[in-house]
C-alpha cells in the first residue's frame, strides 16, 4: 500500500481546509495518509480539533512514499530539514506566492495527487553544502544546508573581513558585510538579493557572493562542486578581533571568532524533490521576472 505524508503549515493553511481535502482524497483512493505539522512532531489534540483522525499522525516517517508539503518556499526548507534522515522525496504545494520550489498549484491538486499515486513522476536530486566549523573551541560542530550557508555580521555595523582559499589555496581577503555560499537551489534566494546569478536548480556547482562588498572587484564566483571553500575570520581593521555568525538555512546559528575558520563542500547527500513537468523552472522564472 501506498504511504503518503502531508506536512501541513498551519500558518498557510490555518483551519486545515487544504490539508483534509488531500486526506480524504488520498484514503478515498486506497493510499495510507498521514499528517505532520511544520516543525514539531504530530500534534494529536490539534489535528482532532480541526476535523483529522487521529491515526493520521501515528503514520512514521521513514514509511512514506512521498512528502507533500503545503506552503511556499520557506515551508519546503523546513520540511526538507525536519526529514532529512529519512531521505523522502518531497513535492510541494503552492499556498503562498510564486515559490520556485513548489511543484503544484491547487487549481491542478486533484490531477497531481492521481499522477503521485500513479507514480507518473521524475525525482530530482538537488545538492546540499555541508559546513564544518574548523576551531578547538568548537571542534565537531557542523550543518548542512539546501539553500545557502551565510556568514554575516554578529553585533556592531562594521565592516568584515575574510580570508577565502579554494582547496588549500589562498584566493582572496574580502571586505563586506557577509558572504554567502548558496547552492544552485538557493540561487533565487539571499544570493539573488545580493546580486549573485540565477543558476538552474539541477546545476552541479557552489557559488560564493558577498554581501556589499567594500571594493568593486569583490562579486560572485562559481566554483566546482567538487572545491572545498575555507572562510578564515581574520583580526579586524586595527587589530580588532571579530565575531561572526554561520547560518544554515537561516535555521541554525554559530557564532565565529577571529582565528576560527568554516570549512564548506558538497554534501554526500541530497534531497529529493518529485517533479511532474507541470512547471518548468525557466517558466517560474519567467513570471517572476514579469511582476511589476
Amino acid at each position: 500500500m501506498l504511504t503518503f505524508l502531508v506536512y501541513t503549515n498551519e500558518h498557510k493553511d490555518p483551519d486545515l481546509g487544504m490539508t483534509r481535502k488531500i486526506e480524504r482524497y488520498l484514503r478515498d483512493r486506497g493510499v495510507r495518509c498521514g499528517i505532520r505539522l511544520g516543525g514539531s512532531k504530530p500534534k494529536e489534540a490539534f489535528l482532532m480539533d480541526k476535523g483529522i483522525d487521529a491515526s493520521c499522525a501515528g503514520v512514521p516517517l521513514e514509511e512514506a512514499d512521498c512528502l507533500i508539503v503545503l506552503g511556499g518556499d520557506g515551508t519546503m526548507l523546513q520540511a526538507a530539514r525536519d526529514v532529512h534522515k529519512a531521505s523522502v522525496p518531497l513535492v510541494g504545494v503552492n499556498l503562498g506566492t510564486l515559490g520556485y520550489m513548489t511543484e503544484i498549484e491547487p487549481a491542478h491538486l486533484e490531477e497531481a495527487l492521481d499522477r503521485l499515486i500513479a507514480g507518473d513522476y521524475q525525482v530530482e536530486h538537488r545538492m546540499r553544502l555541508h559546513g564544518e566549523v574548523v576551531s578547538q573551541r568548537q571542534e565537531g560542530v557542523e550543518d548542512w544546508a539546501l539553500n545557502d550557508i551565510v556568514i554575516s555580521r554578529s553585533g556592531s555595523l562594521r565592516i568584515l573581513k575574510f580570508n577565502v582559499s579554494v582547496n588549500g589555496q589562498f584566493l582572496n581577503d574580502y571586505q563586506a558585510d557577509g558572504l554567502i555560499l548558496t547552492t544552485p537551489t538557493g540561487s533565487t534566494g539571499y544570493n539573488l538579493s545580493a546580486g549573485g546569478p540565477i543558476v538552474e536548480p539541477k546545476a552541479q556547482l557552489l557559488m560564493m557572493t558577498p554581501i556589499c562588498p567594500h571594493t568593486l572587484n569583490q562579486r560572485s564566483i562559481i566554483l566546482s562542486p567538487e572545491d572545498v571553500v575555507e572562510i578564515e575570520v581574520p583580526e579586524g581593521k586595527d587589530g580588532q578581533a571579530q565575531e561572526v555568525e554561520v547560518s544554515f538555512d537561516g535555521a541554525h546559528a554559530v557564532l565565529l571568532k577571529t582565528g576560527e575558520r568554516i570549512r564548506v563542500h558538497r554534501s554526500a547527500k541530497t534531497t529529493d524533490f518529485i517533479r511532474l513537468g507541470e512547471t518548468s523552472f525557466l517558466e517560474v522564472l519567467h513570471r517572476k521576472l514579469s511582476e511589476k
